[in-house]
């Protein structure tokens, strides 16, 4: 069904009604049932991050809490089994976003309490996802183009109505800097750009742990142990990791990282003490000068 036959089936809470509406900024798609309010939120959440990879095979995890997982992969069914692996728990109720039309073995990972959002299904994924009462949504309008359709933020409050731009930022060659005297290798800088990309759309002040293009952790920095929660869940993969931050953070944070043998930190900027703390431990250390706090 298109937009204009849905019906949420109700608010953020189920005691309160809520509707959608087409505007001028509506991508094209199409779902085999009715959403709530939250499913809506989930999707637009994980489709505003798979949009940044809509090039290569890319997949992500989404729940109540926001983004789980995001990995890239050779191919989208390696793309899943990367999320999957990353953040097995919320995996089998999450809902699942990919750049690329799936195949039949990657619908196989999939439970009737997931929700998958793609570019496209062919007969054969759909018949399967049938069966197994797996719905889906379908994305008409071309990811490469998703951006565009990316309207200002309102929010509505008694104070009067809010509104900003579109989250539009790109890493910029002339701010991107490497200002540490260890160099990184040309591996841990895509995979430095590939956390930069999924932190940028954490809400708020994102902090991720990844390496070879795949998530280990992901969290909001709601508080200073936030260092220390996502190396905890990291374990054993934070060896030569990268730990992307949307904010700056202390030198003492840089030696709770050293001790997790992380291998670069990318953040917006970085004070003298924190460099020289990089510099001691033989820590890569970038600064974009960009930050993308969400609320």
């Amino acid at each position: 069904m298109k937009i204009d036959d849905l019906d949420l089936l109700y608010g953020a809470n189920e005691h309160q009604a809520a509707e959608i509406e087409a505007n001028d900024k509506t991508i094209d798609y199409e779902t085999d049932t009715n959403l709530t309010y939250g499913q809506f939120i989930k999707i637009a959440n994980g489709l505003n991050l798979v949009s940044e990879f809509y090039d290569v095979a890319a997949a992500c995890s989404v729940s109540e809490s926001g983004i789980c997982a995001v990995a890239l992969g050779s191919t989208i069914d390696d793309a899943v089994e990367k999320i999957m692996d990353s953040d097995p728990i919320n995996f089998i109720s999450a809902t699942i976003l990919l750049s690329q039309e799936p195949d039949i073995n990657c619908a196989k990972y999939l439970k009737e309490a997931n929700f998958i959002v793609a570019p496209s299904f062919s007969k054969s994924v759909k018949d399967l996802m049938m069966q197994k009462q797996i719905h889906f949504l379908e994305i008409k309008t071309p990811l490469k183009d998703y951006k565009k359709y990316l309207s200002e933020d309102i929010i509505n409050t008694p104070l009067g109505t809010i509104k900003q731009a579109p989250n539009l930022s790109e890493l910029n060659k002339d701010t991107f800097k490497v200002v540490s005297k260890e160099k990184p290798t040309v591996e841990q800088i895509e995979d430095a750009v590939f956390a930069w990309k999924v932190v940028k759309h954490i809400k708020s002040q994102g902090i991720v742990i990844a390496k070879d293009l795949k998530t280990s952790s992901v969290a909001a920095a709601i508080n200073p142990a936030s260092i220390e929660y996502v190396l905890d869940n990291s374990c054993e993969m934070t060896k030569d990791a990268i730990l992307a931050s949307d904010m700056p953070i202390s030198a003492r944070e840089v030696e709770i990282l050293s001790q997790g043998r992380i291998g670069l930190i990318i953040v917006p900027s970085a004070n003298s003490d924190v460099v020289k703390t990089a510099d001691k431990y033989s820590i890569s250390l970038i600064t974009t000068g960009i930050t993308n706090i969400l609320y």
